[in-house]
């Protein structure tokens, strides 16, 4: 059994606003999709990487990768029109290089920097023992919902609710499969892998806990500044 990351490359942007895709943007100089990659680049349970990427971006990930040493970015496939359809891409590339259906992939966005090594360990080891691993935080804020232009109540109490993150970890036939029957049922455009197998009725998707840094994906043009003083914090020596 082998474990893989596939990281979504596949976005434009339009809410970061910039002339380029936020995925290659730089922040201190190094691309953004360069500091994800490093995370499963450097991680020893990761055999190798797929990213799915903005067509006519290849040859910059790839030189890229090759300048920053990410020497587990094995493929490189086109993105699709849609998050759900640019990791279809990303597993289709997987089975096409002969990989295993038992093999485990690692769903992440390649706009969230911040990923720690215990967070992808705790994905893996969670899909192992239960096939199916979510990434998030349980909600500490007052949840409310919008309706009519106004906030109403929302019955559902906050510790029941999940604020997912990635990665979303399983098995590369398990995936293939939902995948192919979110297809046959008209299921399109899901906004993550998570989503897509609870509609497809996967309600056994076990928790892993993520952290406040990993909720961070760069979408807006403040989530940069943001993450430029986090990845300058190595946290504080007094704190328990």
């Amino acid at each position: 059994m082998k474990v893989f990351a596939l990281l979504t490359a596949g976005g434009v942007g339009n809410r970061m606003g910039q002339d380029i895709p936020k995925q290659f943007m730089t922040v201190d100089n190094v691309p953004v999709i360069i500091y994800t990659l490093q995370a499963f680049q450097n991680h020893p349970a990761v055999d190798a990487i797929c990213v799915p990427c903005l067509s006519g971006w290849e040859v910059v990930l790839q030189s890229y990768a090759n300048q920053y040493g990410i020497t587990k970015l094995q493929w490189i496939c086109q993105g699709g029109s849609s998050n759900q359809e640019s990791i279809f891409n990303g597993l289709m590339a997987l089975k096409e290089a002969g990989c295993d259906d038992e093999d485990i992939v690692l769903i992440h966005d390649g706009v969230r920097p911040l990923v720690s090594e215990e967070i992808i360990t705790n994905n893996i080891e969670t899909c192992k023992k239960f096939r199916y691993a979510v990434t998030g935080l349980v909600c500490k804020e007052a949840i409310m919902r919008l309706g009519d232009g106004v906030v109403q109540r929302l019955d559902i109490p906050r510790e029941q609710l999940i604020r997912t993150q990635t990665p979303h970890t399983y098995h590369l036939g398990d995936l293939i499969q939902a995948h192919r029957d979110a297809q046959a049922k008209g299921v399109r455009n899901t906004v993550a892998s998570c989503t897509l197998l609870a509609e497809l009725g996967v309600d056994d998707q076990h928790l892993v806990m993520g952290s406040e840094k990993n909720g961070l994906k760069l979408t807006k043009p403040e989530d940069v500044e943001l993450f430029l003083a986090l990845k300058q914090t190595d946290g504080l020596s007094w704190m328990k």
